[in-house]
């Protein structure tokens, strides 16, 4: 009987060791899947904070690509845009060129050119008082007014069998006219290109005569007599004499025209002093 009763408490224990240690398990992993949800739990706003940063360094890439295009304008992209502006500004300015004006034909006459009879010859005489207006409507121009229009392309000048003329024949037929013709055509188309209206003044002894800029001849009287003369020329003191007492019996002043070998004119204007 004693044997017996050991048993049966050795078999109760037995159990209540079982027991406690299914429960001691069943502590563990309670205790387990606690920590699992607390790391799931603690996970989760890591992984929105993560998202967090990224979209910020997104708008951060954002903020730069933004910040490139609004950075200052390196040489060359200046320059390209600098081009770009000066494209647009010629096709304005040949949007709104003015059309080229009319070739004037006109023919090689001796001591002078005759032009056609045509309105564009006449407003060569009506707007900047090139030459005379003749009878039958054409226009009447000295052999250096003719040059200076054949220079400045409003001239096509031909000769007597109807041959237009370069600027070496139309030279060596003004020189067997005039010896000196270069040395004239030299201070007239600078006086011109300065804006001075020049005239001949053979009628006065003269070469030239010039109006101030903005006058025209019949508004009134011209300010100078030219002489063009080259630098190499040599002068006596009765040749000055002479040349301003031409200007003095017309009211008008002396002027040399001194043209060297560049064809660079000085003015020297000559008159007389009393002491």
């Amino acid at each position: 009987m004693v044997t017996k009763k050991t048993s049966t408490t050795k078999k109760t224990t037995k159990k209540s060791a079982t027991k406690q240690q299914t429960a001691l398990g069943m502590q563990r992993t309670a205790k387990a899947s606690k920590k699992a949800t607390a790391v799931d739990r603690t996970q989760k706003p890591v992984s929105s904070i993560s998202r967090a940063t990224t979209s910020t360094s997104s708008s951060k890439t954002k903020t730069k690509s933004v910040a490139k295009t609004t950075e200052p304008i390196t040489a060359k992209d200046g320059e390209a845009t600098v081009a770009h502006q000066l494209e647009s500004v010629q096709v304005v300015d040949n949007a709104t060129k003015k059309p080229r004006k009319e070739l004037i034909k006109a023919f090689f006459a001796k001591e002078r050119i005759i032009t056609e009879a045509s309105d564009a010859a006449r407003e060569l005489y009506n707007s900047r008082s090139f030459g005379i207006v003749l009878d039958d409507g054409k226009v009447q121009l000295s052999l250096t007014e003719g040059l200076y229009l054949f220079e400045k392309k409003r001239l096509a000048i031909l000769d007597g069998r109807n041959k237009p003329l370069t600027l070496e024949k139309f030279l060596a037929k003004a020189n067997k006219v005039e010896s000196n013709f270069w040395i004239r055509y030299a201070v007239y188309k600078d006086m011109r290109n300065r804006g001075y209206v020049v005239k001949t003044a053979l009628k006065f002894g003269a070469d030239f005569r010039v109006y101030d800029r903005g006058i025209k001849p019949g508004e009134d009287h011209a300010r100078w007599i030219v002489y063009p003369v080259h630098e190499a020329e040599r002068y006596t003191w009765f040749d000055f004499a002479a040349k301003n007492r031409v200007a003095h019996s017309t009211k008008k002043r002396l002027l040399m025209g001194v043209v060297d070998n560049e064809n660079d004119v000085t003015y020297w204007e000559i008159k007389w002093v009393r002491p």
